[in-house]
């Protein structure tokens, strides 16, 4: 029987290939996302924590620095919220993409697998046909001694 081989197996490999590398991409993109989320989340604790702050230092002994300083570290925790967000944003925006490529780079690597598949299946079935007609020649064969033996 002889050897299947795919003649374009070099570029199924290529594209096998760009399939692991999209996906350690969008792998990337997303454990960025997760982080630039965190970051989000502790902004938010920290602002919580300074409204907390702000409303013990307006019920305790009126100390109007502690309350100025209160104030503009909220204004600074709420700017650096909104930049936040817009790199949340960004971070988005990169794993979308990251996506797109992983996904038609699956597409692309699926499509020389069902080549390779009907390559194969190509093959199989001239194997087949090689084979019933090598049976069909043996059997000729021995039909045809048999005649003559008999003659």
């Amino acid at each position: 029987m002889a050897r299947f081989r795919f003649s374009l197996q070099n570029i199924l490999e290529l594209k096998m290939k760009m399939e692991t590398q999209a996906k350690q991409e969008f792998s990337a993109a997303a454990a960025a996302l997760a982080a630039e989320e965190e970051k989000l989340d502790v902004l938010r604790l920290k602002k919580h924590n300074l409204e907390q702050e702000a409303e013990a230092l307006l019920y305790g002994e009126l100390n109007f620095r502690d309350i100025d300083d209160n104030q503009l570290a909220r204004m600074q925790t709420d700017e650096a919220i909104m930049l936040q967000k817009e790199a949340i944003k960004r971070a988005e925006d990169v794993l979308e993409k990251a996506r797109i490529k992983m996904a038609e780079a699956m597409m692309e690597r699926k499509t020389y697998d069902k080549l390779r598949e009907k390559a194969f299946d190509e093959f199989m079935a001239e194997e087949k046909r090689a084979e019933s007609k090598m049976v069909d020649e043996l059997t000729s064969y021995t039909h045809g001694q048999k005649i003559k033996e008999n003659a």
